[in-house]
């Protein structure tokens, strides 16, 4: 589901970006997929800093 979520974006965003002749539509997916990340790493079930941590590895 969010591949095919992403992957429509990433269309979306390349006919927008050739149509309108504006290159600014083609930060969407990349700005998609950062607030997925951040949308995931809040929805984890342990504590924020905890997460970070974990993911980054800063212990």
């Amino acid at each position: 589901m969010i591949l095919f979520l992403m992957l429509f974006i990433v269309g979306f965003s390349f006919f927008m970006a050739f149509k309108r002749k504006r290159p600014l539509f083609l930060l969407l997916p990349f700005v998609s997929i950062f607030a997925y990340f951040v949308f995931e790493i809040i929805r984890f079930p342990a504590p924020l800093g905890e997460t970070i941590r974990f993911i980054f590895n800063l212990s």
